[in-house]
């Protein structure tokens, strides 16, 4: 919930710019790096216009699990691709936290978001006193265990992205250590191979705490770190865009 009209429009711009000066350069178009924004459900309108025939996807923050009906305030995945979302965020740690989103909400959000044609990026992470008490693998399976024993969870998963957002590293300045991300990235790769090895093979898994430039190429250096899932950095458009480099 960061920015105005005018901010977003000229962040958009700037990134839409970069991105193409970055891909007419090769770094980023020939390793085939996919670049999505993710504007607050106010300014899809006019980032989908200045978006238009570029590389650049266009995702959401969040849905309701709901295709239609009295659900004041919420926003349904039919909604969203009016205005040619093909991602939509689920679970971040926010929702969790603020607004008591529970696993089972979460799930449903991307059995939704599927049926309808979007791609979820399901968040998943620990808080700081489950790292600290050592259940983070406990914490993460228990998040993606509510979409993999779903009915029709692992074929859900086949069409989503999951990023990997240590809570205690979102907005602290704090962030995991390549190897603290890795471990837990392989972790998500081994709990999905338990139901579908080919799955786990091929999703994407992104890492979303504090990445910045600095500090991404490394990040992005681990062998199951496929990404990142980018917060404050994002709204700087050089630093998204240095980000962007170290992906592509």
């Amino acid at each position: 919930m960061n920015g105005s009209r005018a901010s977003a429009r000229d962040l958009i711009e700037d990134i839409r710019s970069g991105i193409s000066s970055i891909t007419k350069g090769n770094t980023l178009g020939n390793k085939g790096a996919c670049v999505a924004v993710c504007p607050p459900f106010v300014y899809l309108a006019d980032c989908a216009a200045l978006l238009e025939g570029s590389s650049i996807a266009l995702g959401a923050q969040n849905l309701y699990h709901a295709a239609a009906g009295a659900y004041t305030g919420e926003v349904s995945a039919a909604m969203l691709l009016d205005f040619q979302c093909r991602y939509v965020i689920v679970g971040h740690s926010e929702r969790r936290a603020l607004f008591g989103e529970s696993d089972d909400d979460v799930a449903h959000k991307v059995i939704a978001a599927v049926k309808a044609g979007l791609a979820p990026i399901l968040c998943v992470g620990e808080q700081l006193d489950e790292r600290k008490s050592g259940r983070t693998e406990e914490v993460v399976a228990r998040q993606l265990d509510a979409v993999l024993h779903s009915a029709g969870g692992i074929a859900a998963l086949a069409s989503s992205v999951i990023a990997y957002e240590p809570v205690w590293a979102i907005g602290t300045g704090v962030t995991a250590s390549p190897q603290q991300a890795q471990d837990v990235h392989a972790f998500i790769r081994r709990r999905i191979a338990g139901h579908n090895v080919a799955l786990a093979d091929r999703i994407q898994l992104l890492y979303g705490g504090s990445v910045k430039a600095a500090n991404a190429v490394e990040l992005f250096s681990m062998p199951d770190i496929d990404g990142g899932l980018i917060g404050g950095a994002s709204l700087e458009a050089s630093e998204f865009l240095a980000i962007c480099r170290a992906a592509g």
